[in-house]
């Protein structure tokens, strides 16, 4: 935004920019939940600081869901087309979603279908073989996506090691940044936390977390 300031005493005209947040609606998801040895508490711990993050600062408005929790299709679908950013922490069990974060996505974007969260599949009859993924109706929106693993971060980028040399991104997570896609989201970053149950430092974990959070988020 620019805004103009005139110095009358001066007879001089100043441009001057303001930094506005323009993502000021959040809509913060908690994708885990207890289950077998996983308690659950580091993206507990996570999902409370981003909270703690935003409602600590004026210009923003936060709704947030755990999926652990009871929660209703229908209310959730409206948090999605309320939300500027949505932010996603999920840990990775056996290399994909935890199934309450699943069934989640399941009910919450069936409900959202004409309805917010996307139309269709973007094609027509008269010609079906492209423009497919085009019908989402959450663009403008963007989504972060944090995940936990137990594995170490050079699983990932190490010749030799177990992901081939395949970013998170690129690999375990493109079903999911897809899925984002096709509703019309676009992605704004991720940040990836590693080797959580052997070697973790939770409090240096956090502030470089917070320092994303700064970078990433106006």
């Amino acid at each position: 935004m620019i805004c103009i300031i005139f110095k009358i005493h001066i007879s001089r005209l100043i441009l001057c920019h303001i930094k506005i947040k323009t993502m000021k609606k959040i809509f913060i998801i908690n994708g885990g939940h207890p289950f077998a040895h996983s308690g659950g508490r580091f993206n507990e711990t996570l999902f409370n600081t981003t909270i703690s993050h935003f409602t600590s600062q004026e210009g923003y408005t936060v709704k947030s869901t755990g999926v652990g929790e009871n929660y209703d299709a229908k209310e959730e679908v409206e948090k999605y087309k309320w939300a500027d950013l949505i932010i996603y922490h999920t840990p990775i069990w056996w290399f994909q979603l935890p199934f309450g974060f699943k069934k989640y996505i399941d009910e919450v974007f069936t409900e959202g279908h004409q309805n917010g969260i996307y139309n269709s599949d973007g094609r027509s009859r008269k010609n079906p073989a492209i423009n497919y993924g085009t019908g989402g109706l959450l663009k403008g929106k963007k989504y972060i996506l944090t995940t936990s693993w137990n594995a170490p971060k050079e699983a990932f980028t190490l010749e030799g090691e177990f992901f081939g040399q395949t970013s998170v991104d690129d690999g375990v997570m493109f079903g999911f940044h897809r899925m984002n896609a096709f509703a019309g989201l676009e992605r704004l970053s991720t940040h990836h936390f590693h080797d959580i149950e052997k070697n973790v430092d939770v409090p240096a974990e956090l502030k470089n977390y917070i320092n994303f959070l700064k970078e990433s988020v106006n």
